[in-house]
Order: structure tokens, then C-alpha cells, then sequence
């Protein structure tokens, strides 16, 4: 892991998460703005785009093997991530923060998740260690998650229900009315958060929670930590460019969630089989790919017949 193949990577890995964040938020989140169709595809074509170059970067130094671990992670992460963003939609749209307002929240959002899914993901690999049958329990976490996401009824979101939000009222003297884009005002002579706040802790506690099945998916491809974290951290970088991107469409893929379940199925049952047969990369990244495109494409189909 601290050869000096991996040394390079992991450099290169942190400068380009480190300055795309500085210039995003020093240039573009300087001034509180909708962030428009045309905004949205251009970030999302770069952050796509490094990513698959940071992939090449893996094939040429590490072999092409590692380059498919992380593909087949960075796609199993981004598609899993667009599940999660109907529920940023429902947070913002419980709070009623305002389209000009929902990218800075989404910035210190990602910001966070780095932090957290870094730790998650080093706590993991820890664990993975020391103890090789939790991948058992991981794959039978996520087949049992798979069956309740394709069973399930959708679930209404209710963040004044939320413990971290919660928690929040209780630390923290709260502002009746949002101040812009502030997470903080001082009102006479008093230090108090804004709503502002509590939509940023929401949007926080749901990745986490959400973090919880994505992670042990990736783990299911590999259990090299640097290939979990990179194809992970990757994949939410560009999250906030997908969805304003995905914002006015999501309605439209119904069957998307079938196919996130047969995927967090499938990847837990690969999980579960592997001492006895294993999947090699190129098949699951196939099946993956397949069972993604195959929902979406479903989910057009339909409502083009309605």
C-alpha cells in the first residue's frame, strides 16, 4: 500500500480533490446562485472525466486489474449515489431552501462525507483485516438491504425526526428565519444558527446512512483501501453537479430502484459465494453495468407507453 507506485496515486488523488474544492468554492460558490442545466453538465463532465483519467492513472501504474476494481466500484457507488439524491430533494424541499442556496449546502455536504467516508472506509479495511469473516456479514447486510429496497414501500422522509437534527436544536440556539446562504448569524449580541444549519446536518446524516450499503458493496469488489476510498470519494465529488443536472428528471426512473437492489443483491451474494467461486471483475462490472442500464432503459420505456 506505501509503495511508491501507491505514494504517486494517493498524491495525485488528494491535489485534485483539494484544488477542484478550492477553486469551487473560491470561484463558483463565492456568490449564492441557481446553478443552471449548462453549469451542471460541464461539472459533471469534468468530474466524470477525472475520474476515468485517475482510472487510466491506476491501469498504467498498478495493472489493469486494479483499473477495473475501481471502475466497477466507482459505478456501483455513483449509481447507488442517485438514489440518494431524491432524498437531498426532499430535504430541501421539507426545509424550503431555495434553488440558489442548495449548491453551498451541498459543497460543505460533500466536504463532510470526504471526512466521514474516510474514516468509515479506514475503520472497514481495519476490520476487513483483522477479521475476514465480516465480509460474510457484509454480504449477507447487503443481500438483506437488496430484498428490502426491491420490497420495500417508499418511505416518507421526515428531518424534524431526525436525531441529528435533534441533536442539533439541542446544541445550538436557532434563528427563526434563514439568512441567505449562512449557517450562522449574530442577532443582538447572540451567536445563532440558521436553518441553514439543520438542512446541512440532514443532508450529512443521510449520507452516512446511505454510506453504510454503498461501502460494503465496494468492499465486494476489492478489499485494497485504496481503490474503496478512491472510487468512492470520486463518485460523491461529482454528486452535487449530478443532481442539479438530474434534479427535474428523476421522477422519470421508476425502476431504478429494482435495479439498485438486484446490484446490492448480486454484490452480496458474490460476497457470500466467494470462497467457493469467484466472480472475476469483468463479469461483475458487466452485470453491474447491465442491471443498471437495463432499469433505466425500463424506466423510459414505461413512461413513454403512459
Amino acid at each position: 500500500m506505501f509503495d511508491r507506485a501507491h505514494i504517486w496515486l494517493w498524491t495525485a488523488f488528494w491535489v485534485i480533490v483539494i484544488v477542484l474544492l478550492a477553486v469551487d468554492l473560491l470561484l463558483f460558490d463565492r456568490k449564492a446562485h441557481r446553478v443552471s442545466i449548462r453549469e451542471a453538465g460541464i461539472w459533471t463532465l469534468v468530474w466524470v472525466g477525472l475520474a476515468m483519467l485517475f482510472g487510466s492513472g491506476i491501469g498504467l501504474v498498478l495493472g489493469m486489474d486494479q483499473a477495473l476494481d475501481y471502475l466497477t466500484g466507482y459505478v456501483i457507488e455513483k449509481s447507488l449515489s442517485v438514489d440518494n439524491l431524491f432524498i437531498f430533494l426532499l430535504i430541501f424541499n421539507y426545509f424550503g431552501v431555495g434553488a440558489q442556496y442548495q449548491h453551498r449546502v451541498l459543497f460543505w455536504g460533500v466536504f463532510g462525507a470526504i471526512v466521514l467516508r474516510t474514516i468509515m472506509i479506514a475503520a472497514g479495511a481495519a476490520l476487513v483485516s483483522s477479521f475476514h469473516w465480516i465480509l460474510y456479514l457484509f454480504g449477507g447486510f447487503l443481500v438483506y438491504t437488496g430484498i428490502k429496497l426491491a420490497v420495500g414501500k417508499d418511505e416518507k422522509v421526515d428531518p424534524s425526526r431526525n436525531p441529528a437534527v435533534r441533536l442539533a436544536r439541542r446544541v445550538f440556539p436557532i434563528s427563526a428565519d434563514f439568512h441567505g446562504q449562512r449557517f450562522f448569524v449574530r442577532i443582538d449580541g447572540r451567536r445563532l444558527a440558521t436553518p441553514m444549519l439543520l438542512v446541512l446536518v440532514t443532508v450529512e446524516f443521510s449520507d452516512v446512512v446511505f454510506a453504510v450499503d454503498s461501502i460494503p458493496a465496494v468492499f465486494g469488489i476489492t478489499t485494497d483501501v485504496f481503490i474503496v476510498l478512491t472510487s468512492n470519494l470520486f463518485a460523491i465529488l461529482g454528486l452535487r453537479a449530478l443532481f442539479f443536472l438530474l434534479a427535474g428528471i428523476m421522477d422519470r426512473f421508476q425502476y431504478l430502484q429494482y435495479g439498485l437492489a438486484l446490484v446490492l443483491t448480486f454484490i452480496g451474494v458474490k460476497m457470500l459465494i466467494e470462497h467457493w467461486l469467484r466472480i472475476p471483475t469483468v463479469v461483475s462490472l458487466a452485470v453491474v453495468g447491465g442491471l443498471l442500464a437495463g432499469s433505466v432503459l425500463i424506466s423510459l420505456w414505461k413512461r413513454r407507453l403512459t
